[in-house]
């Protein structure tokens, strides 16, 4: 029952969507921006420029060359819709290697799956069951380089595939839809200072990810029209690190982001809301038509300058997290955030608190999520799990 329950909501969210004049950006492959591990999902979905961790793939690899050990592992999983389901969750595993001379350079390898269950297909109500097992991944791999004892650069490049086609009637047709995507990273870290109650750093991000050709959801076609961008995304943010002794440090941070995607044109021309009138309804139409032409380069070009409304519905597309980080001897962390997206572009809203523990090579996370908006989150009333393990020689860049 729950399986048509889920189908039912995405049933009824297209047909809300179909009568709204919508300004939410839509994309394929949505779980790429997902947080997939529960330090960065402690402090809000950030990670572009607080200290590197071997999470750092999905935030900003460039941080891999200024992290203290020589290697890390990471796995992680995040339950999702665990208030209608329990077996849709997005798993990550990572692992990161620095070398060369002083460790300036740094590769990793990550694997992030997401699977949406079992689901019970039946043309007819008497029919046996049809079982499927949708699902999404990505295989990332990352190399970064220290220019400078301060500032650091990475690429990565992404094989994505989603295996979310069901075949319908006598079809059997579900070929899977695949694309690929790269990203550009930096992360600059400046020089520790003294002040007369503590000592303080300054850390600053961006990573441009996610880039890359439409994907395609409609087996055998060619036509980039029917396809979906991806969620190309620019990441920029700064923190300030408090050290008030050799035992205890606060951590200060705050991230801003912004899909590198078009925005749909306004069908609505009678400014209520709805799309109700035939001559709304052929101009969405249109609108579609002309937006699925645009192609993923001209797209991220586009996107810092297409909205309806302007220059203030731009301001709107960015999301925006502040995030705090207490450190105990680097072996207790507790975290607090908050994540804020505009009304119109999706209404998220939430806070977050995690922790973390770490004994010897080991490191366990934990976050939580409370929604503070009236659109449900469906990672809310959720546990999230991360373990890391570190090991190898040790680096002293900072």
């Amino acid at each position: 029952m729950k399986k048509f329950t889920i189908l039912f909501l995405i049933a009824s969210l297209q047909y809300i969507n179909a009568q709204q004049d919508s300004r939410v950006i839509t994309t394929g492959v949505p779980f790429l921006l997902v947080a997939a591990d529960a330090r960065a999902a402690g402090m809000a979905d950030q990670g572009v420029a607080t200290s590197p961790d071997a999470f750092s793939q999905q935030w900003n690899p460039a941080k891999y060359t200024f992290a203290i050990d020589k290697q890390g592992f990471t796995a992680s999983y995040t339950p999702y819709l665990t208030d209608l389901v329990n077996d849709i969750s997005l798993g990550q595993a990572t692992y990161y290697n620095r070398f060369g001379d002083e460790g300036r350079n740094a590769f990793a390898v990550s694997l992030r799956y997401f699977g949406l269950g079992e689901i019970e297909l039946r043309q007819n109500a008497d029919d046996p069951a049809q079982i499927v097992k949708p699902n999404e991944l990505a295989l990332d791999g990352s190399y970064s380089l220290k220019l400078s004892p301060s500032f650091s650069m990475a690429v990565a490049g992404r094989y994505i595939r989603s295996a979310l086609r069901i075949p319908s009637g006598e079809s059997t047709d579900s070929k899977p839809a695949s694309s690929f995507a790269v990203d550009v990273a930096g992360y600059y870290v400046g020089e520790e200072a003294a002040f007369s109650d503590f000592n303080g750093r300054l850390r600053l991000g961006f990573n441009f990810q996610n880039m890359g050709p439409k994907i395609n959801y409609d087996a055998g076609s060619s036509d980039d029209n029917s396809a979906n961008f991806l969620p190309a995304n620019m990441r920029i943010g700064g923190g300030y690190d408090f050290i008030l002794d050799d035992f205890n440090k606060v951590s200060l941070s705050v991230e801003f982001a912004k899909l590198l995607v078009p925005t749909p044109k306004s069908a609505d021309l009678d400014g209520d809301g709805l799309i109700t009138t035939q001559e709304e309804i052929d101009l969405r139409a249109q609108n579609n038509a002309d937006y699925n032409k645009i192609n993923w380069v001209s797209g991220i070009f586009s996107s810092f300058g297409d909205a309806p409304g302007g220059f203030s519905e731009e301001l709107k597309e960015f999301t925006y997290s502040v995030g705090t980080e207490y450190l105990y001897q680097d072996s207790f962390a507790f975290r607090l955030g908050y994540f804020h997206e505009s009304p119109i572009k999706g209404a998220r809203k939430f806070f977050s608190l995690g922790a973390g523990f770490k004994y010897n090579v080991v490191k366990v996370d934990v976050s939580y999520l409370f929604s503070a908006s009236k659109v449900k989150n469906p990672l809310e009333n959720t546990l999230r799990f991360s373990l890391s393990f570190n090991f190898g020689d040790k680096y002293d860049d900072y």
